[in-house]
Formats: structure tokens, C-alpha cells, sequence
């Protein structure tokens, strides 16, 4: 007995210490995060004023350090002179001269064209290259079989670091909890007066997990410090200035769409076309984003489905490639719900994207793990990114499209290779050369399948609703010649999707516009090309608006069929 009474009395008080140091662990946590906070918060102060009186040139690329992958990867780089006075910005890569990259007094643009190689970004006060204000080097890392193989051994320690955190918790719950204690072993005796209750800790254990994941990520706590200038970050900032926007009180039009739609849509252009018949339009095109993500901006700007007069959405002859899955899902997930999990999911070509989508949606936290990485690393420049929302959003209503285009260039369809006009420089050449990589067969029926299965839910959320439902397509490119452009328009939707909208424009409207003097690569339209399609798109949907005369109630299914003008797309 007196053995027995000595091994209770010395398994009680380990138990008691290691709850007590646990308690103590996590008190000194919680001192040292708020600690830091407000050390975070006097920097961000004292760094804030300090940015607002120096006004210092500047230049950056994110990353700096880029993962190439299938011969090319990319970065993003932003300048600003500080002042407001002309800035160019040169490139050097290894063993070449410098070209010009860009100019302007501040902007960011995408580069995709990194090798593994150096490349020196560099911001001059002038074009002659004589008054240095910034320079960023950005290095390109192939990845190898040992970067693979490095970050198997990572993704391999995480997950034995979460099973390492889940047998210390359940060891913490167990031995902190009330009852007698066990002296003997196995640990699950069907006499034991104290059962493990295994099931339940671990359930215990899940659901404090999921509602400390709702309570950072899906509250809207984190997304409100999002990257600006991450994918999600942007779509975030753009959905949500769109829902805090007042009525116009006009006839608004919603043009959706990706980066050609981005590059191609002019709202400044719209609006002064379409001002004296009383409509305004509204461009949340966004690069990169899908048709799932409309539908799902769609669902957060647009609640109940009668807020716009008008929604334009584009189809288009494309490829959307599994390796950017990790992407589309970062990009779409603050507009996930928990009720999302099964239909976002589905979206997807692989069972891995199934599952990261899935996941995504019970436990956001899972789709901003680079995110969260950033910030920690950059707390302080993440809060100067943050302020500076506003500003973007000037910057992307001010934006008139690249100036430059492909007059001089040609593309031999028998060859695959492409002559430059002499005018390019090196990095439009590659951006060219890049927007020029043929993607595989199943990425493309990839980009069919998606609009095919996502353009009908969108009519379906509309069915009921006054909005006017409009298909059109988007100029395939200036080489009519370059695989895939051969197909036509009308095998991309089933005649009945076409037929279930107000009406949707002639595959051949913009036939016009695919002419090297309009693009600046292979897929986007450059300034010219952008103030053209602008202009036709707007005065087809005008004209065609006043010629049915389209009011609330008139999209029944015997009316819709009456306001379907000659020439719309009817195939099947």
C-alpha cells in the first residue's frame, strides 16, 4: 500500500507541474505576441512617418528569389521615384547588356520570363542611364531533383512536427484532467477507472482547431491584412471596394473576366461611351482569376442577385494549367464558405487539387500558408502594403494599357519559331516568347470543361433575376495561325447555355482586332487594342440594350428568345 500511495502521490505531482508548465508556456506566449504587437505597432508608427517625409525612390521585386519551373518562372516588380518625376527602369541579366524594362514615375509589372540566371533591375532618374535612384537583383533557381527531394524531407518533418503537437496536447489534456490516475500499463484496461477517452480528446482536439481557424481566417481578421499584391490580396481588395460602393443610380454594367478582359476593358472609355444613354460600367476583371472565382464574387457583391442592370461575362478558346492549382485556390479563398467545400472542389482536374480545394474551404488557414509566411517575415512592409490599398485602386482606374505593340512580328505555324520586330526590347521579347508556350491538350479542354460547367451556374443564380445575362467573346490573338486559334468559337458552350442568356454577341465581332498592331504578346491587347474593343464591345451592348428594350421582368424564357437578335451565336 505504501509503495502504491508513493507512485500515485509522484504521478499526481508530475501531472500537476506539467499542467502547470503548460499553463505557464502559454501565458508567456501570449505575453511575448503582445509584446511584439506593440513593438510592431511603435515601428510601423515611427517608419510610417518617416516614409511619408522621405519620399525615397524605390524598387522591388516579389520574389526576388524565383522557383523556375518547365525553363521559365516569374516575379513582379514595382518602382516608385518618390516624387512624381519620370523613371526608367533597365534589366541586365547575365552576361547581357541593358534594355529598358519600363518607365513611368511609379507602377508594377509582371515579369515571366525569369531562367535561371541574374537579372539586375535598376531605376534611373533619366533614360541615359546616369542618375541611379534603386536597384533589386532577382535570381533564378532551377528546381531539381534536390530541391524536390528537399522539399519531400520538409513537407515529411512538417508532418511529423503536427504529430509531435498532437501527442504533447492530448498528453497535456490527459494528465491535467480531473480523476484517479492509472499506475499501470496498457494504457486502455477494460477495467480502468479512468478510460483514455481517445475519441473524444481527439474530437476535442479537431474542433478547437477548426474554430481557431474560423476565428483567424474566416472571420475576416486575416483578410484584411492579405498581401495586396498576392493574387488573393487583390481580389480580396477588389471585392470588397466593389461591395462598400455607393448606387450610381445609373444603368450599371458588370464586366467580368481574366487578364485579357483586365488588359482589354477600358471603364474610363465605357463610361464616356455609354454615359448619355444612362449607363456606367463596372470592371472587376481580374488576372489570373476563373470562371468559379466570378461566380463566387458574384455571390459576395451581388447577394441578391439585382443589384446590376447588366453582366458581361467572357468565353474564351484558352488553357488553365493543373500546376496552378495552388494559385486558384489561394486566389479564390476569402470568398469561400464552409458549404463550398464539395462544389469548389469539383472544380478541379486532380485528386491533389480536389483535396487542397477541399481543405481550403474547412480550413482556410491551409490556403495562406505562404501568405502567413510573408507576413512574419515582413511584418513591417506588409503594413506599409496594406495602407496603400487606396492608392492601388487609383492606379488600376488610371491604367491605359501597355503602349508598345507587334507590328513586324511574325509566327510560322510549320516551324514553331517567332521573328521580332527590331523595336522590342529583350523583355518584350520574352514576355512575347513566353505568352508563345503551347500549352498540353488537357489543360485546354481543362479551361473548356470549367466554363462549361461554371457559365451555368452563374445564369442559374440570374434565372430568376431582372439582370441581363451577356456571353461575348474575347479576341483570340494577333497569329491566327498559332495552334489551338483554329478552333472555333461556338465548340467552347453547348448552344444550350448560349440560348439561356439575354442574348450573346457574334463569335466574329472582334475578328478585326486580331492583328499584331494590337497586342503587346501573343494573348493581350495592348493601349490601341484596348481603346478598339473597348469601344465595339460597349456599342454592341448599347445598340443591342435600346433595340430589345430590356426593363426589369423581360428575361422570361419566351422573351429571351424574342430579344435574341440576328447573328448571335446559336451553336450547338
Amino acid at each position: 500500500m505504501t509503495s502504491q500511495m508513493a507512485v500515485r502521490l509522484v504521478t499526481n505531482n508530475v501531472a500537476t507541474d506539467f499542467s502547470s508548465a503548460c499553463v505557464r508556456a502559454v501565458m508567456m506566449a501570449a505575453f511575448l505576441g503582445a509584446a511584439a504587437i506593440v513593438q510592431v505597432a511603435a515601428q510601423t508608427a515611427t517608419d510610417t512617418e518617416s516614409g511619408q517625409t522621405s519620399g525615397a525612390p524605390v524598387i522591388t521585386a516579389n520574389p526576388e528569389h524565383v522557383t523556375v519551373t518547365g525553363g521559365s518562372g516569374s516575379t513582379e516588380i514595382h518602382w516608385d521615384t518618390g516624387n512624381g518625376s519620370m523613371g526608367f527602369v533597365f534589366v541586365t541579366g547575365s552576361d547581357q547588356k541593358p534594355v529598358l524594362f519600363a518607365s513611368g514615375p511609379k507602377g508594377s509589372q509582371l515579369v515571366p520570363w525569369i531562367r535561371s540566371a541574374r537579372y539586375v533591375f535598376e531605376l534611373y532618374g533619366d533614360e541615359n542611364r546616369r542618375t541611379l535612384l534603386a536597384t533589386v537583383t532577382v535570381t533564378g533557381n532551377a528546381k531539381t531533383e534536390a530541391t524536390s527531394q528537399a522539399t519531400s524531407w520538409r513537407d515529411g518533418v512538417r508532418w511529423l512536427l503536427i504529430v509531435v503537437l498532437i501527442a504533447i496536447v492530448y498528453v497535456a489534456v490527459y494528465l491535467s484532467s480531473t480523476g484517479k490516475l492509472r499506475t499501470t500499463f496498457p494504457t486502455e484496461p477494460t477495467t480502468s477507472p479512468r478510460p483514455l477517452r481517445v475519441t473524444r480528446n481527439l474530437l476535442l482536439g479537431v474542433t478547437a482547431f477548426v474554430c481557431l481557424d474560423a476565428i483567424i481566417f474566416h472571420s475576416g481578421l486575416y483578410v484584411s491584412i492579405l498581401a495586396p499584391d498576392s493574387y488573393a490580396g487583390r481580389l480580396e481588395v477588389l471585392t470588397r471596394a466593389e461591395k462598400q460602393r455607393p448606387a450610381s443610380g445609373l444603368k450599371e454594367v458588370l464586366v467580368l473576366g481574366d487578364s485579357r478582359m483586365a488588359e482589354g476593358f477600358s471603364n474610363t472609355v465605357a463610361d464616356e461611351l455609354g454615359s448619355a444613354a444612362g449607363f456606367k460600367f463596372v470592371n472587376l476583371a481580374e488576372p489570373a482569376s476563373s470562371v468559379n472565382s466570378w461566380y463566387y464574387m458574384l455571390r459576395e457583391i451581388d447577394p441578391k442577385a439585382r443589384r446590376y442592370w447588366a453582366i458581361v461575362v467572357p468565353y474564351a478558346i484558352g488553357y488553365e494549367p493543373t500546376t496552378a492549382d495552388p494559385l486558384r485556390i489561394s486566389m479564390a479563398a476569402p470568398l469561400l464558405r464552409y458549404g463550398d467545400c464539395f462544389n469548389f472542389a469539383s472544380g478541379f482536374q486532380r485528386w491533389s487539387g480536389r483535396f487542397r480545394a477541399f481543405t481550403a474551404c474547412i480550413l482556410r488557414g491551409s490556403a495562406y500558408q505562404s501568405d502567413v509566411a510573408d507576413l512574419l517575415e515582413h511584418p513591417i512592409a506588409r503594413i506599409r502594403s496594406v495602407q496603400k490599398e487606396a492608392e492601388r485602386m487609383q492606379s488600376r482606374a488610371a491604367y491605359k494599357g501597355r503602349d508598345y505593340d507587334l507590328v513586324g512580328t511574325s509566327y510560322d505555324p510549320t516551324t514553331g519559331q517567332v521573328t521580332f520586330a527590331p523595336k522590342l526590347t529583350e523583355a518584350q521579347r520574352q514576355a512575347v516568347r513566353k505568352s508563345l508556350i503551347q500549352p498540353s491538350q488537357s489543360d485546354t479542354e481543362y479551361s473548356l470543361k470549367l466554363q462549361r460547367e461554371w457559365i451555368p451556374r452563374i445564369l442559374n443564380r440570374y434565372s430568376n433575376s431582372s439582370t441581363a445575362i451577356v456571353l461575348t467573346p474575347v479576341p483570340r490573338g494577333p497569329f491566327p495561325d498559332l495552334p489551338g486559334f483554329s478552333k472555333a468559337y461556338h465548340s467552347i458552350l453547348p448552344g444550350g447555355v448560349i440560348q439561356r442568356t439575354t442574348f450573346s454577341l457574334p463569335e466574329q465581332t472582334f475578328d478585326f482586332l486580331e492583328k499584331p498592331e494590337y497586342y503587346f504578346d501573343a494573348f493581350h491587347l495592348n493601349s490601341k487594342g484596348r481603346q478598339r474593343f473597348t469601344e465595339t464591345l460597349v456599342s454592341e451592348l448599347v445598340g443591342r440594350f435600346r433595340s430589345a428594350d430590356l426593363k426589369p421582368g423581360f428575361n422570361s424564357g419566351s422573351q429571351l428568345a424574342a430579344n435574341r437578335l440576328p447573328g448571335s451565336n446559336e451553336a450547338n
